[in-house]
């Protein structure tokens, strides 16, 4: 369970510096992180971090694609946990 935990906390911050990173690269006209990078960061575990921060910092959230689609795969996510546990329990 510990390294599940680790995997998630290493994602979550991986994500975050991302974000946070293609804001800076684009208050500076610098090359950017591609949305599908960002994407998948967010499909392998980091997509609550990436919401919170894109909310906090005001990055892409004008962009539907990001401000549905994170929540999204954070539910999907749960649900895939949720389900996960729930059937290790009935067998």
């Amino acid at each position: 369970m510990q390294y599940y935990i680790f995997y998630f906390l290493a994602v979550s911050v991986a994500s975050v510096i991302f974000t946070v990173y293609d804001k800076r690269c684009a208050v500076k006209g610098k090359r950017r992180i591609s949305e599908k990078t960002l994407f998948l960061f967010a499909l392998l575990g980091g997509a609550l971090a990436m919401y919170i921060t894109m909310k906090c910092i005001r990055h892409k959230t004008l962009h539907k694609r990001f401000m549905i689609g994170l929540p999204a795969i954070f539910i999907m996510h749960t649900a895939i946990i949720f389900g996960y546990f729930y059937i290790k329990n009935q067998y």
